[in-house]
Parts: structure tokens; sequence; C-alpha cells
């Protein structure tokens, strides 16, 4: 004997105007003061047309060697101005690290410590072409991979617009 039931289901009641009362209807505003480094010259260029769009509290930035022989790392703004890595990460909520070689494995390792002593939560995002021997986003994925929460390979640049939207900055 089959018993009939008239009970909706929490997915089917969630979707009476009923319960659409108590919806919010607005956009989750930004939270997050994220700052988006680019590891190397290629994510750079990536980075300086992302960084054209309207964000809330996105700071982009180039990273590069202090100088040999030293384990130090001097941040850019996109524009090409002089940031401080102290001063930015104190304020920082998430880190994001773009890269499209290996050649900017000593800001990871520098700015994936950096962030690990403070707490501040990091992403990496590798841009590489699925047609390149491979070789090089490989190398950029074992570069950050010690570095950063969040690992994402990408073929699409777009791919930094979504993560950066996902994360609210």
């Amino acid at each position: 004997m089959a018993v009939e039931t008239h009970t909706l289901s929490s997915c089917a009641r969630a979707a009476t105007a009923e319960e659409a009362r108590y919806r919010i209807d607005r956009p989750i505003a930004p939270s997050r003061a994220g700052r988006v480094v680019a590891l190397d010259a290629g994510a750079a260029e990536v980075l300086r047309r992302t960084a054209q769009q309207e964000w809330a509290h996105a700071r982009f930035y180039v990273c590069g060697p202090a100088g040999s022989g030293t384990e130090d790392v001097v941040l850019h703004t996109i524009d090409g101005g002089p940031a401080t890595l102290a001063d930015e990460l104190a304020s920082a909520s998430v880190v994001v690290m773009v890269a499209t070689s290996d050649a900017g494995a000593g800001c990871a390792y520098t700015l994936g410590k950096a962030c690990w002593e403070r707490g501040i939560q990091t992403a990496g995002l590798v841009l590489g072409d699925g047609t390149q021997a491979g070789t090089a986003a490989s190398s950029a994925v074992a570069a950050l991979r010690p570095h950063a929460r969040v690992l994402l390979p990408s073929a699409d640049e777009v791919d930094v617009v979504d993560l950066l939207s996902a994360l609210r900055v």
C-alpha cells in the first residue's frame, strides 16, 4: 500500500513565494582586500588588462627580485610605482599570485612565506597554453604549489577575472 504525502521537500519549499520574502536580493558587498601579484612578464601583461576592470578593493602588482644574491623581492604597482611588501600585506586579506612561467619562483616563495607567517590566504593561478610543450606551465605549477593554498592551472586568462570575482576582491 502506497502512502501519499503532500509535504514539499526543502528545495521545493525554498522555491515558494512564501519563502522568497527571506531572500537577500542585493549583491554581496566585496569584503576582501586582495593583492594580485604577477610573478613574471607574461602574467604582468594579463594583470594590466585585468586591472582595467572595476574592482572594489583589489590592488595589482608585479613582483621581481630585489637584486643578485638576495632572497628579497621588490613589488611595483601595475603602473610601475614602488610598493613595499610589508605595507601591502599589512592590509591584505588574500594574495593571488599569477604566473605564466617558472621565472617568478623566488617571488612565489617569498610571498608565500610572508603570507603564511601573517595568516593571509593565498591562491595561485598558472596560465598556460595547452598546445605548449607543457614545461613552462608545469614548472610554474611546481614553483607555486608549496606557496599557494589554492592552485588553479588554466589556459584562459578569463579565469583571473572569475577567481577574483569569486574571492570578492
